[in-house]
């Protein structure tokens, strides 16, 4: 599986953006899509995931209420929608993909995108 991340910009406090990832190869409604991000100096931390099969979802707290994680597994894509964004949400957010599973862990994910570059400015 391959993954490519799209979707970032510059955008100012209080505004939306939304990341798209797209997916190739086989078998992409058979895994867990997530969203990370990782700021510089920092660790990449989980924002948000969507389990293959049951649209269920999963948010950190820093984003929960400003964010929403979706799929279309007819188009292999995975978006994620934010909303009343914050400089805090600045970073490089990565798209991955775990087979089989909805999950908060960094190394649960088999497949990783390249990353797309969200700032925000206040």
């Amino acid at each position: 599986v391959q993954l490519q991340a799209s979707g970032g910009g510059l955008v100012q406090a209080g505004g939306s953006l939304r990341l798209s990832c797209a997916a190739s190869g086989r078998s992409f409604s058979s895994y867990g899509m997530g969203w990370f991000r990782q700021a510089p100096g920092k660790e990449r931390e989980f924002v948000s995931a969507i389990h293959w099969n049951s649209g269920t979802t999963s948010y950190a707290d820093s984003v929960k209420g400003r964010s929403t994680i979706s799929r279309d597994n007819a188009k292999n894509t995975v978006y994620l929608q934010m909303y009343s964004l914050k400089p805090e949400d600045t970073a490089v957010y990565y798209c991955a993909a775990a087979w089989l599973v909805l999950t908060s862990k960094v190394d649960k994910y088999d497949y990783w995108g390249q990353g797309t570059l969200v700032t925000v400015s206040s």
